[in-house]
């Protein structure tokens, strides 16, 4: 068995296994017969969506060559009779179904790019391309994405307000959604909210989230000295510094990998040992020159008002320290060849309103409650979007132990339950439409 297996099999949720059965709870506040026409249109269309996700699956492209892949879901979208703009941010393809009725304004975003990847391909539908893959799951994006437009597109005469489907690229390497902001996007589109999904190795036929940040917040702490006879004893004192910040020592179970999605430990218990947390990854980076003893170490935070608080720490017990006269700087500062990353920060109201929305419609096993976030994750530069407007940021749910399948994105074996798209075109097809 394999670790991610294990942690899966580890996680409380796992009896929740929906199986891609569906029921309509009676307190939804739109009638129940227009989200069994989402199920009924979902059910209707859903091989044809396993098809395209194939297809996307066996031509990825990497960030910004996603030239067919933006010309496929263009097309899609004007089959369904929404105006599309396309070249936004370079491949991105932004879908607007507008009611014709006034109403709120509602955006869905999709990543669509793929990354570089060598290993072979653990399905059927292998890639063709030589050494692009879609290990990180924005094929099943782009799919739900292009599924809730269609259910949707499908309901029009039913729907008051305007849906706007944002289809981003270049998600990879950070640039995508800041390309398109750059282009004009929110010229083109005004969203009053905006929604989004990644795939994670949570059981299929769940969904999970939390309000203000679902990832951790990292950056690189950098010590500047100045160069002196005394180097040997400031590296030690800066060692052991970094060492006795970490809220957590190194025999900790918090650096135990099952210990993400353990009953009692995990993100999804309230209690979770990732609520609050200073960690530092790997060996403190020393660099002299002929001026300087500069010092560097990656810092991941559980919030950013615990990265806020970081910085003045350290630099105050430098300060206080016989090595006081030694210090010329204490700053953030990332490494070269890693992005800046900003952190998805889902918006309280909203995170609770759309939750309710879903589990109103669905049944409260369709959502799992996080309580804390994993360390040591990147990000996701949907964050960009965020800092626009106002919106959510979900986890969908792929993993299935009955079929052997472990759904941890950015991994050489990655693989998905192709009927988390089933899951995700119902749940956020409602989830739009109890929103309007």
């Amino acid at each position: 068995m394999t670790l991610i297996t294990k942690i899966i099999r580890n996680t409380v949720l796992l009896q929740m296994l929906l199986c891609g059965v569906f029921t309509i709870a009676q307190n939804a506040t739109t009638p129940a017969t227009i989200h069994q026409a989402v199920q009924s249109q979902t059910d209707a269309i859903f091989d044809s969506l396993v098809q395209i996700r194939r297809d996307l699956h066996m031509h990825p492209e990497v960030s910004g060559e996603e030239k067919r892949t933006s010309t496929q879901i263009a097309s899609y979208l004007r089959d369904l009779g929404l105006e599309v703009k396309t070249g936004v941010g370079g491949y991105g393809v932004v879908g607007i179904l507008d009611t014709g009725r006034p109403g709120k304004k509602i955006a869905w975003r999709a990543d669509i790019d793929a990354m570089p990847s060598s290993e072979p391909d653990v399905v059927d539908f292998a890639s063709k391309n030589k050494g692009v893959r879609h290990i990180c799951g924005h094929d099943i994006h782009t799919t739900v994405g292009m599924g809730i437009a269609n259910v949707l597109a499908s309901q029009k005469e039913k729907l008051t307000g305007t849906i706007y489907f944002v289809f981003q690229p270049k998600e990879e390497i950070n640039e995508g959604a800041s390309a398109m902001i750059a282009d004009g996007l929110f010229d083109l589109i005004q969203p009053d909210e905006i929604y989004g999904l990644h795939v994670s190795p949570y059981p299929v036929g769940t969904i999970a989230t939390k309000a203000a940040n679902v990832f951790n917040h990292f950056t690189v702490v950098e010590i500047t000295y100045k160069a002196s006879n005394n180097q040997d004893a400031i590296v030690d004192f800066t060692k052991s510094l970094m060492a006795n910040a970490q809220t957590y020592g190194p025999d900790h179970k918090f650096w135990d990998p099952n210990s993400v999605f353990s009953l009692k430990l995990g993100v999804t218990h309230p209690n979770t040992i990732f609520k609050d947390y200073d960690a530092l990854m790997h060996e403190l980076n020393v660099k002299q020159t002929n001026d300087t003893l500069k010092m560097r170490i990656l810092l991941n935070t559980s919030s950013k008002e615990r990265l806020d608080a970081f910085l003045p720490m350290i630099k105050n017990k430098i300060e206080t320290s016989a090595y006081a006269k030694d210090l010329l700087s204490v700053s953030y500062n990332l490494m070269p060849g890693l992005p800046v990353m900003e952190t998805p920060i889902n918006d309280a109201a909203l995170t609770k309103a759309s939750l309710k929305s879903i589990t109103n419609v669905y049944g409260p096993q369709s959502v799992i409650s996080l309580y804390g976030v994993p360390p040591f994750q990147f990000s996701d530069d949907f964050a960009y979007f965020q800092k626009e407007v106002p919106g959510v940021y979900y986890f969908l749910g792929v993993s299935n132990m009955e079929k052997g399948i472990a759904g941890m994105p950015h991994t050489p074996n990655f693989e998905a339950d192709e009927e988390a798209i089933r899951t995700g075109v119902n749940y956020f097809s409602s989830m739009i439409i109890e929103r309007l």
